[in-house]
């Protein structure tokens, strides 16, 4: 588990090296396009779980009606 562990100092290089990689006028536009990406994924999720709800309906009335 020692090798998922982030610290401090990891963060501060990755965001220096996000910084000298894209440069300060890139990144909101890569957190908003982050950030659309998260919530398509969010909105992707939510429809599985209500497609997986319609099914057990419908599975549910055809019991009672056979």
């Amino acid at each position: 588990m020692q090798l998922l562990y982030i610290g401090t100092t990891e963060i501060i290089i990755i965001v220096a090296l996000v910084l000298l990689l894209f440069g300060g006028r890139k990144i909101p536009e890569l957190m908003k396009g982050l950030g659309k990406g998260v919530k398509s994924f969010k909105d992707g999720v939510n429809g599985v779980d209500e497609i997986d709800e319609l099914n057990e309906k419908r599975k549910s009335e055809k019991a009672n009606q056979g």
